[in-house]
């Protein structure tokens, strides 16, 4: 699975990202219009060496892309990712969405940090930058960030506008 960068996904003309990912397809369901829906979890990363003639579907030549082994994270920045997660998790519940507010992550830090990244709801863009960060410890600290950027507007929303303004 590549994200597309710019472009559409039908009729050419596109850019694509160059990490990827294996996706296992985990559920198959059909809409009403007849279009099928995908539950799908990424297995392992990938990286496109280069692309090839598109005809008749977008090919590429690709090599894995493993996470390099790394020591154990700073429990510091797993708690705060961890407390993070449960917060922000809480908040869009609270807001009304359907979300498993159980943050509890992976012992192993790389599993750890792709378990964070998919349940902190992050959009594509977010997600691609996720899936390309090379080691758990930088994911994590991405996370922080952009979990920390999420409880804020979360809080915001929330609250409501301040009447004084």
């Amino acid at each position: 699975v590549v994200l597309i960068e710019r472009g559409s996904e039908v009729g050419g003309g596109d850019t694509r990202f160059d990490v990827a990912t294996v996706a296992r397809i985990l559920q198959v369901g059909r809409a009403d219009d007849g279009r099928y829906v995908l539950g799908t979890v990424g297995t392992r990363r990938l990286h496109v060496v280069r692309w090839l003639d598109d005809a008749p579907y977008p090919r590429a030549e690709v090599e894995t892309f493993p996470d390099p082994a790394g020591g154990p994270l700073e429990p510091e920045l797993r708690a705060d990712v961890g407390g993070l997660l449960t917060h922000v998790l809480a908040l869009r519940a609270e807001l009304g969405d359907t979300v498993d507010v159980v943050a509890e992550l992976d012992d192993d830090p790389v599993r750890a940090s792709y378990e964070a990244a998919a349940r902190a709801g992050v959009g594509p863009l977010d997600a691609q930058a996720l899936l390309a960060v090379d080691g758990a410890t930088e994911r994590f600290e991405m996370l922080r960030v952009m979990l920390e950027d999420q409880r804020l507007v979360l809080d915001a929303h929330l609250r409501g506008p301040d009447p004084s303004e």
